[in-house]
């Protein structure tokens, strides 16, 4: 695959991803299709790692790729280009902990569980069971109802966004770097071998 096909697939794979980030995101704010306010949600649902981390962070580096794409030449072939792989450079870096840190809350927030209600009382009623593992358990929940399985459901969408997100970015940065090189010792052999029959 040219590498210039490969990018823009890499870059439209990404912005996808981050947009699907986004609205899990924002679905994890409305359990039950209702609004509940900041003390009645998780902590992990409140550090946004889908709109954040997974979903803006990400959305950033995407656009930069799919740029990137479109402009592809010779990555050494003036200042503007130059400034633009800088650019490049620190929107990999951004996305990829960005990506990082989506995994990381939204695995923590799998781990933890829901925050919910029991006899009036809201807690993290499943933080110290393996309540993955017995799904006959979820329904002890009063409101928001079936929250268990909707956390469940879009915390486990963010961890497989995330993961594959934090592997196209290393994938590009890695494909990115091998092609600069390529060209650059290509760019080299144009300069020197004029230089040769002198």
């Amino acid at each position: 695959m040219h590498p210039r096909k490969c990018a823009r697939w890499v870059g439209l794979s990404l912005i996808s991803l981050s947009l699907m980030c986004i609205v899990a995101n924002a679905l994890l704010l409305v359990p039950d299709g209702k609004t509940w306010s900041s003390d009645q949600l998780s902590l992990q649902v409140l550090l946004m790692p889908g709109f954040i981390g997974g979903g803006l962070m990400v959305l950033c580096l995407g656009i930069s790729v799919v740029r990137e794409a479109n402009d592809y030449d010779c990555p050494v072939r003036s200042q503007l280009k130059r400034d633009l792989l800088m650019s490049l450079r620190f929107c990999v870096i951004i996305g990829l902990l960005g990506a990082i840190y989506c995994l990381t809350v939204s695995a923590e927030g799998l781990r933890i569980g829901p925050k919910c209600s029991m006899n009036g009382v809201w807690d993290y009623y499943f933080q110290r069971d393996e309540y993955l593992s017995y799904p006959d358990d979820w329904n002890f929940c009063e409101e928001p109802s079936n929250v268990v399985s909707w956390n469940v459901t879009l915390f486990s969408l963010l961890v497989v966004a995330s993961s594959l997100e934090i592997l196209l970015s290393c994938s590009y940065s890695n494909l990115r770097s091998a092609v600069f090189s390529l060209f650059s010792i290509q760019w080299w052999r144009q300069l020197i071998e004029p230089w040769r029959d002198i």
